[in-house]
């Protein structure tokens, strides 16, 4: 072979590796951008929420930041860093959830869209502490979101807790199809069976009405089903006189859940709802966001003085008429404390 020939050739190979190279860096690049635009976790606590960000060739603070519709100012920063001194490939940048960039309702204007955002269940974690840990979202929207059934989750489950908010015009990741559903779920509904040629309870129209209940265990919530905006039915208890004590059935459950643990007290606006339960056996029942379902709260009205012992169902139905509202309770236990079927101004305990 001639001394050209093989110069020729070896530029050749030289020219193509590099070609090569150059292509696979490409590829490698866009996957990885691929991977972090489809899977964004949540990062933080509190209100100093974050997403992980790593850099790209050619990136700046500018093209980040309209990318996750952000300042490069505010991202700059959020991350501790000088402008002028740019970016470096591969390092990890936080890009700062707020009021522009981050919704928890679902909702966004014409000109954005979504990007779902995620966190991850760990071991033991519930789905209260999860709503509580990111801002208190409602767990009806993260139910929706996720479109799950129930409160059971599984660790390493992807869970959405929110949504990037990105500018179609200016955002890659504007690419995203999610379109979440901005409605309240329902407040979740279980099978309950009747029992055979037995007829199906109806929603109590007024404190008046006392049904006829079968018997529960005491640790055994019942079953809440919105049937409108006004009304709410509880699967209905045995009837036992026995049972009615000063304040209602729940307040031996209240000591003992209340052993060994800081009392939290509340000022709390209350309402109520309509329910079959509680009148003939005491068995009060609520609805509260700062109690995890199941805990026993102590409720004083301001103006009787009277209290009650009330079991947390779920956190309140964000419909309308809770506006405003820290607990809602059934009307048997408002009767109770004298407050009738209006809103009251009462104190809310529990140990915790």
């Amino acid at each position: 072979m001639k001394l050209n020939d093989y110069f020729l050739s070896t530029c050749k190979s030289f020219i193509m590796s590099r070609w090569f190279m150059l292509f696979l860096f490409t590829v490698i690049s866009a996957n990885f951008l691929f991977a972090q635009q489809n899977n964004f976790e949540i990062k933080g606590a509190g209100s100093n929420l974050y997403l992980e960000h790593a850099v790209s060739p050619k990136e700046s603070f500018f093209s980040v930041g309209r990318m996750y519709n952000v300042s490069a100012k505010e991202l700059a920063a959020f991350n501790h860093l000088k402008m002028e001194a740019g970016l470096k490939i591969g390092e990890i940048l936080k890009i700062p959830l707020n009021k522009i960039n981050f919704t928890q309702t679902g909702a966004r204007t014409k000109t954005e869209a979504n990007v779902p955002v995620y966190h991850t269940i760990e071991p033991g974690e519930t789905l209260y502490r999860l709503g509580v840990n990111y801002n208190k979202v409602p767990l009806a929207f993260i139910k929706r979101w996720n479109h799950l059934q129930s409160n059971e989750l599984a660790a390493g489950t992807p869970i959405i807790v929110g949504f990037l908010k990105v500018d179609k015009a200016q955002s890659a990741l504007a690419k995203h199809k999610f379109e979440p559903v901005t409605q309240v779920a329902e407040v979740p509904q279980k099978e309950v069976k009747p029992e055979e040629n037995k007829p199906e309870e109806t929603v109590a129209a007024s404190p008046e009405v006392k049904k006829p209940e079968t018997a529960k265990s005491e640790n055994e919530a019942p079953v809440p089903v919105q049937a409108n905006a006004n009304t709410i039915t509880i699967a209905p208890v045995n009837t036992n006189s026995a049972n009615i004590i000063s304040g209602g059935y729940f307040m031996n459950l209240y000591n003992r859940q209340s052993q060994n643990k800081s009392f939290v007290y509340r000022n709390a606006a209350g309402g109520v709802f309509k329910s079959t339960s509680g009148w003939q056996d005491g068995k009060y029942y609520c609805f509260n966001n700062d109690a995890s379902a199941g805990t026993v709260l102590k409720i004083t009205d301001n103006v009787t003085g009277k209290s009650v012992y009330a079991k947390v169902l779920d956190v309140i139905p964000d419909i309308k008429q809770n506006e405003g509202l820290s607990v809602v309770i059934s009307n048997a236990a408002a009767d109770a404390l004298g407050a009738g079927d209006n809103k009251f101004d009462c104190v809310v305990s529990f140990g915790k």
